[in-house]
This record gives C-alpha cells, sequence and structure tokens, in this order.
C-alpha cells in the first residue's frame, strides 16, 4: 500500500492491554486479550461455529452466517479477478445500511484491499474529493447513488463499480413493519453505465480468490473525517487498530454469542460499524440492520427480535421515546443502550431508568481511534461523562500550549496513547506532525478536545479546542462550510457556528454577511446550501446581519458568536419531559 505517512518509530502496543486496576472491578477483567488475526478471520471463524445462526436480518430476510461467507468469497473473487483489486488497492462503499453494504465490507477485506466507506450523503464536489484522495480503484454503490458515481468511472484510477439494489434482499412484505418506496430499487443491468456491474452479476460468476493473506499490521481501512482545513482526511487504519477497538468495547460492554445488535447508525461512520458489525461478527451475534433510522420500526424491531444491545445517538432516544404508545412496547430484552457525542436530556436518562432500570451507558472516541477510547464503567456510569480510559489507554490531559500535565479538575486538551489510534493520516505529512507528539517516549495523539477529571479518574468533556459541530452524531466542521458558502455570489462573508437543539443536540447556524446591492433572504440562502452541500452540514438556520465581529487582528470573532447563541437559546424555556409510566 502506497501510503505517504512516516510509521512510528517506538514499539506499539501489542497482544494483552491492562486497564488501571482502580477501574477494573464488578466483571471487569484487568486485561483483554486482542487477536492476532484480520478482521475477516472473524467472518471466517463465526461462520464455523454458527453456520445456520442468522448473522444479518433486514425486513423480513435472514442471512446466515454460512450464506454471509459464501457471498463474501464470491465477491472476493470477483474484486481480484474481475476488477484487478491488489493487496492494499482501495476500494469505496457508497451506500445506506443493507446487507449488501456488510458482505462488501468483509469481501474487500477478504481480499486483503483496503475499505473506504463513504457517507451516502455526500453530493459531488465532497464525493470526488475521496475518490481522487483514495485513489480507489473500485466500488460498491447502491442503486440510487450511481448518479454520483458515474462520471468518476474511468477518469481516473476507479475502474470498476459493483451495483447492488435493496430489492434484491428484502424479504417478505410486513404490514407492521411497511417498507419504504426507495428501498424496492431494482437493477437494470441493461441500463448500467460502462464499467458498472451488478451485485447478482459479480456474484453469477462464482470466482475463487486467492488465498488470505492480510495479517493484524496490515492496513485495512481509511475513513474520511474532516478537519478544521477544511478538507476530509482519511485515517490509516490496520486490522490492529480496529481490532482493539473493536474486542475491547465488546469486553468492556459485556456483549456476547447471544447478543442481537439493532443497527441503525450508519455504517459508514465508525460508531456504526464497530459496534453493531464488528462486534456483532466478533461474537457470532445477530445484527437487525435498519436502513436508515425510524422510530416506529425501531420499537417493532426491538420487540420482535429481542435485541438485547442499542448503540443509540442521544438524538435517537430524544425521538423514540416521544413517539405515541411507546411505553407499551415490550422493551424489556435491552440489556445495554450505550452512544455518546452530545449531551442527553436528563429526562431521558430519568426515564430509561424508571421504566427499563437501565443507564445509558456514555463513552468516547474518535474516528483516528476506532471509535473507542473512553466508556463508562457498565456498573457506576456518571451522566454527562465520557467515563473512564479503557483497556489499554494511556490518557493525558494537557495545556495546549506547553502539553504539561494539568492538575485534576483543571480543563486541559485530551491527549492519547493506544493501540487503536489510526498509523496516521493519510497523504497528510503536516497533518501528522501537528497531530501526533512525543511524551515519555511514547507517540500520542492530539484529540483537540477539551476535558477535565474527577477524583475517581472519570473524563468530562468541556470545550472543543477545534471547532467541530456534532449534528445528531455527524461531525460538520464550519471552516468547510464557511468554504462553500463563500462560493454563493450574494455572500460576502460568513462565520458558521453550533446553535443548541433540543432533537440533533447541535445543529448547524450561517451567519453571513452580504456583497453590496445584494438582497438575498435567509430562505434563497437556505434552499442553496441544500443544493450545494450534504444534508448534515447544509445550515438549518441562517442569519443575514449587517456586520461580523472581528478580533483586533481582523479574524471573525467566531467564539463571540458562539457564546450569544448559547446564551440566547439557554434563556429559552425547555420542553416539557416525557412521562414516565
Amino acid at each position: 500500500m502506497d501510503a505517504l505517512i512516516e510509521q512510528p518509530t517506538q514499539e506499539r502496543p501489542r497482544g494483552a492491554l491492562a486497564i488501571d486496576p482502580a477501574h477494573a472491578r464488578e466483571g471487569l477483567p484487568q486485561v483483554a486479550h486482542i487477536p492476532e488475526t484480520s478482521l475477516f478471520r472473524n467472518l471466517e471463524i463465526s461462520a464455523q461455529r454458527y453456520p445456520q445462526k442468522a448473522a444479518i436480518r433486514f425486513h423480513g430476510a435472514a442471512l446466515s452466517y454460512a450464506q454471509l461467507l459464501r457471498e463474501v468469497e464470491s465477491l472476493a473473487g470477483f474484486l481480484q479477478h474481475g476488477c484487478g483489486v491488489a493487496a492494499g488497492d482501495r476500494v469505496l462503499v457508497f451506500s445506506q445500511n443493507c446487507p449488501q453494504f456488510i458482505a462488501a465490507y468483509f469481501a474487500i477485506l477478504r481480499a486483503d484491499a483496503v475499505f473506504v466507506p463513504v457517507n451516502a450523503m455526500l453530493l459531488h464536489d465532497e464525493l470526488e474529493h475521496i475518490v481522487n484522495d483514495s485513489g480507489a480503484v473500485a466500488a460498491f454503490v447502491a442503486s440510487e447513488l450511481l448518479e454520483r458515481v458515474t462520471p468518476f468511472i474511468g477518469t481516473g484510477s476507479l475502474r470498476k463499480v459493483v451495483v447492488h439494489a435493496y430489492g434484491d434482499v428484502l424479504g417478505e412484505d410486513d404490514a407492521s413493519l411497511p417498507v419504504a418506496d426507495w428501498l424496492r430499487t431494482q437493477v437494470a443491468e441493461a441500463e448500467l453505465p460502462r464499467g458498472a456491474v451488478s451485485w447478482r452479476s459479480a456474484l453469477a460468476q462464482g470466482l475463487a480468490p486467492a488465498p488470505h493473506r492480510a495479517g493484524p499490521d496490515d492496513p485495512c481501512m481509511l475513513p474520511y473525517t474532516s478537519g478544521t482545513t477544511g478538507r476530509p482526511k482519511a485515517c490509516v487504519h490496520t486490522h490492529r487498530t480496529v481490532m482493539t477497538s473493536c474486542a475491547g468495547s465488546s469486553l468492556w460492554r459485556r456483549t456476547n454469542p447471544s447478543s442481537v445488535y439493532l443497527a441503525v447508525a450508519p455504517l459508514f461512520h465508525l460508531l456504526g460499524l464497530q459496534n453493531n458489525v464488528n462486534s456483532a461478527i466478533f461474537w457470532g451475534g445477530t445484527i437487525v440492520l435498519m436502513p436508515r433510522w425510524d422510530r416506529e420500526a425501531a420499537a417493532v424491531l426491538i420487540e420482535r427480535h429481542r435485541v438485547t444491545f442499542w448503540a443509540a445517538l442521544p438524538a435517537m432516544l430524544v425521538d423514540f421515546f416521544a413517539q405515541p404508545g411507546i411505553e407499551a412496547r415490550d422493551l424489556s430484552s435491552l440489556s445495554m443502550v450505550t452512544g455518546g457525542g452530545a449531551a442527553t436530556p436528563q429526562h431521558v436518562n430519568d426515564l430509561l431508568k424508571a421504566r427499563y432500570g437501565l443507564d445509558y451507558v456514555e463513552g468516547y472516541g474518535l474516528t483516528e481511534s476506532a471509535s473507542f477510547l473512553c466508556a463508562n464503567p457498565v456498573h457506576k456510569p456518571k451522566k454527562g461523562c465520557l467515563g473512564v480510559p479503557t483497556f489499554g489507554v494511556d490518557l493525558r490531559i494537557v495545556d495546549p500550549e506547553t502539553l504539561r500535565p494539568v492538575a485534576q479538575g483543571d480543563t486541559g486538551e485530551i491527549v492519547v496513547h493506544a493501540a487503536q489510534i489510526m498509523l496516521g493520516y493519510w497523504n497528510q505529512p503536516e497533518a501528522n506532525a501537528q497531530s501526533f507528539i512525543e511524551i515519555d517516549g511514547k507517540r500520542f495523539f492530539r484529540t483537540g478536545d477539551l476535558a477535565s477529571t474527577d477524583a475517581e479518574g472519570y473524563v468530562f468533556m468541556r470545550d472543543r479546542l477545534k471547532r467541530m459541530i456534532n449534528a445528531s452524531g455527524f461531525k460538520v466542521w464550519p471552516a468547510e462550510v464557511e468554504a462553500a458558502l463563500h462560493a454563493h455570489p450574494a455572500i460576502l462573508e460568513a462565520c458558521v457556528i453550533a446553535s443548541p437543539d433540543s432533537r440533533r443536540g447541535e445543529t448547524v447556524k450561517a451567519i453571513v454577511t452580504l456583497r453590496a446591492g445584494s438582497s438575498e433572504g435567509s430562505d434563497s440562502l437556505l434552499a442553496w446550501c441544500r443544493a450545494h452541500m450534504a444534508a448534515y452540514k447544509a445550515p438549518r438556520i441562517v442569519e443575514v446581519v449587517d456586520e461580523l465581529p472581528k478580533s483586533a487582528t481582523g479574524k471573525i470573532a467566531w467564539r463571540e458568536l458562539q457564546e450569544q447563541e448559547c446564551l440566547k437559546l439557554r434563556a429559552e424555556p425547555e420542553p416539557d419531559p416525557v412521562p414516565v409510566h
């Protein structure tokens, strides 16, 4: 793999990882033993152990572990022999949640290639950057997204596209769980563009892959994360870094082969992929897959399939428990509800505890850490808390300028040394130089998050050194949105901030000034944003002002605007809590 990143010189943590003895209590072991194998081997082993067990349930259909492994083997053969994919080549997956997404992911790993997940909401410019930056040679694409990819086929590195349809894997219609029209899509082979082939045709060729050779230290995925420069950066993860996160989080959260996972968080994000796919396949559990968030469908599926594990964003929980009749649903199978990324309303925490005896067990991770660094102990969680450092994680709170440790209770930047930290950013030597530091002879990653610890070692988020907005779990970087806004002919200056939102946690707000003579209104600017940016990035609020505040050096005082927004909305009354029955 031709990654232009500097490899760490010191030995990376391997094998058995320990946690602070003070936190290893009430069922948590002192050591997590991490498999020294590729992620694909997890599927292979589970298929040998539980061949007839349902690996995936999706709209009335069930795919067994044996069936899933057969599909993965055939697709890996097609990648190698039908697409010319070699070890270390990058392959995109551009799709909503569906069984084909999971099969494509493991087929890429089986072929010794590198998985590149792509947010299904990305538009042309954002997608073009990822295609070109990753140098992807092939892609798996959902049929409704094909037109976005077609312009790139054959114009650069992208040679072949495999197109799947959600309708190909639907089970029988179920009146209690209606199927949306967009899920009934089919692929017309004759209408596919040059360089594209249908999923069914790829499988039908029955091509056998070469022996699997990837080991724990081979690259396995390039998930993209945005930065303050406004251009998405890819994190170089190996089978070891992802396995460390997956195995550690599975042990910490006490899942097992009988666990049933409600998978609704997008699989193109590591939150969804790690918690709901890698963890389930690691144990041989069952994935109950939802293509998109639907609160009524979620309630039906939890009840019907006796879901035990739900990784849910706070915004999902707020919406879920606000639906009429939820108190009549049997949710007694749930044993773990976990998540993070935004503050959880207290009334939701109270409802979970009073009605179901459950705590919302929050955690903390980054794309750069394969989604797992801190988590609350299951037996002793604290509200609004990131938890404690997990297996093998050396987490320190330092002064962002001096990099010296701060006192307990004081706010500083989170820096971490852990086996799940990425090798570095793909083709970004400057970003790597800024993001990694050495302390006590060890390589630490600078998270850019500001936090403090209490007397028991629990970590509490205080602020963000980087200006990230967290909208329903989607990370939005103001610099990227501001750069897009500046392409509008009427906009003179723009400042993007987070506006607190009861449903999304935070939503994107743009404060703009207009060029002389322009009379653009907020509605037309909002429409333009929706047409030119992914839905989660596009501002939901646009405020037109005469002038933006500036610092002494002439920079827009974004922090001042952010504080004004928080103070203004803090004065508004909170919504009535959901009653507990």
